[in-house]
């Protein structure tokens, strides 16, 4: 019997750290921490570091709703 091979999605993760988002967006570290200091950017507490909310982030998103 054979097994079937599905390809392997990996999970959602909800946060990122500030420099992963960075790495993924383009956006420079420093740039990131002035969009979190400012509310650009949503973030919670795990333990010692700061890390950003993408579930916040994309409800935030997808309500604004300026597709046009």
């Amino acid at each position: 019997m054979e097994e079937t091979k599905a390809p392997q999605i990996p999970p959602f993760v909800p946060v990122m750290t500030v420099e992963r988002f960075a790495q993924m967006s383009g956006l420079e570290e420093g740039v990131i921490q002035g969009h979190i200091r400012r509310g650009y950017l949503p973030t919670i507490k795990l333990g010692r570091y700061r890390v950003i909310n993408l579930s916040l982030l994309q409800m935030q998103c997808l309500e604004e709703g300026d597709w046009s």
